[in-house]
């Protein structure tokens, strides 16, 4: 392993992350499970001496967040975002959907937390993901009213879930282009976004035995439907590199929005060395020292 930073990641803390958040986290169905969530990560990145701040929006009359984190002092320039969502449907504890997400996003601020950084990193928690990238679409149309600069964003949609018994599957202009067996993280990107997949896929792929595969799309991933299911293709819309980072989702997990999404399902193995991959990539891309 190149990165200094990736062997700071601690199997144990992804796994106490997925235990407090995995549960129903609905903005209808389970308010109160999704705001402990949300009280559950600003707490945490306090503790690490970030400073947290919220990104209010509305939906259907009501008020909701996306909580955001970044390192202290925080430099001028580009920003590099990490994401990862909140919610769930209704019905599911959602582990791999997506606490996995968060967990390794957590885990991801707590190592970068002490060091600083070179461009600004931020840490974003978005809301409302499941009903259409609610609080993603606001946070990336805001960034682009501003015009606030954008490095790359990444978002973190169900990494922990792996299988060896032929669960993996791919629509037909993808068969036979990618492993059968579904034992690695994929990271899709818009052409735009080339070369931040490039840098991204390059320090993920420094990490001993953990397999990374890459999908380049047209435009902003229309093509391809699936491939805008997460909090990256507002990023894509507002013309911002954005990459998907997942382990396929419905492509490969039975227990995609089930409520069978249990944190036994997981694979923490795996789920480590993704953190540690995109700790790397982070270290690279952020110049973190």
């Amino acid at each position: 392993m190149s990165s200094s930073l990736a062997a700071a990641v601690r199997t144990d803390l992804l796994l106490a992350h997925l235990t407090m958040l995995e549960g129903e986290r609905h903005p209808f169905f389970n308010r109160t499970r999704l705001e402990a969530a949300q009280e559950y990560v600003s707490a945490q990145w306090r503790s690490w001496h970030l400073a947290v701040s919220s990104d209010e929006f509305s939906y259907l009359g009501e008020r909701f967040v996306n909580l955001i984190a970044r390192p202290i002092p925080a430099p001028s320039g580009p920003r590099l975002i990490i994401g990862a969502h909140l919610d769930t449907v209704p019905g599911t504890p959602g582990a791999d959907d997506n606490a996995s997400g968060l967990a390794a996003m957590l885990e991801i601020s707590r190592v970068v937390a002490t060091y600083l950084p070179s461009v600004p990193v931020e840490f974003v928690a978005f809301n409302l993901e499941e009903v259409g990238m609610v609080g993603s679409s606001h946070y990336a149309g805001w960034l682009k009213r501003q015009r606030i600069p954008v490095l790359g964003m990444l978002s973190l949609e169900m990494v922990g879930f792996t299988e060896s018994a032929g669960l993996q599957h791919y629509p037909w202009f993808l068969r036979g282009k990618f492993p059968a067996v579904g034992n690695y993280i994929g990271i899709a990107a818009n052409r735009r976004s080339r070369p931040f997949l490039d840098a991204v896929a390059r320090a993920m792929r420094t990490v001993e035995n953990l397999p990374v595969e890459t999908l380049v799309l047209p435009g902003h991933g229309w093509a391809f439907p699936e491939s805008r299911l997460s909090d990256h293709s507002p990023f894509w819309d507002q013309g911002y590199p954005a990459l998907l980072v997942t382990d396929t989702s419905f492509f490969r997990n039975p227990h995609y929005h089930q409520p069978s999404d249990t944190v036994e399902t997981l694979d923490l193995a795996f789920l480590t060395k993704v953190t540690q991959g995109l700790v790397a990539a982070v270290e690279t891309l952020a110049g973190v020292r």
